[in-house]
């Protein structure tokens, strides 16, 4: 099944068990998945890789928020949007360990042939693609950098 279908079967899902924050993140998921699929050329199914990515965002831009509305002193608003953060994350996968990204990188780099910072850029394309949802790009952009110095 595909995320798309996982995300519409979790909105029906939380509409009858009656949960409010999870509704809310997975309905927001879908409003973003149907901008994607009508952006542009209108395709019926959006694919996984392009699904991870929006997940990914809404999880990292709702963990933002939460930190500002912490240091604004709104707990209660920094729970909600956690607590919405939380169920994005059921759907991505599992984040990559520093030994883990090191592993995939190292593979990378040698399957692009890079030898030095000069090639960062085809380091980042493969790296980016293969390892969305399971590190950030920050996180990759660093990690490639220190091994092709």
């Amino acid at each position: 099944m595909t995320l798309e279908k996982q995300i519409s079967q979790g909105i029906m899902e939380a509409m009858k068990a009656k949960e409010p924050i999870r509704l809310a993140a997975l309905r927001n998921v879908k409003k973003y998945i149907l901008e994607a699929k009508t952006a542009g050329v209108s395709i019926d199914e959006l694919p996984d890789a392009d699904t991870l990515k929006i997940i990914g965002k809404l999880a990292k831009q709702g963990a933002e928020s939460a930190e500002i509305y912490r240091t604004q002193g709104r707990a209660d608003l920094a729970d909600e949007e956690m607590a919405q953060v939380e169920v994005l994350r059921e759907f991505l996968p599992r984040a990559l360990s520093d030994n883990e990204l090191v592993v995939a990188l190292r593979a990378v780099i040698a399957e692009v042939g890079a030898s030095g910072p000069q090639d960062m850029g085809r380091v980042m394309g493969v790296a980016s693609k293969r390892l969305a949802g399971q590190a950030d790009g920050g996180r990759i952009s660093a990690k490639v950098r220190e091994l092709l110095a």
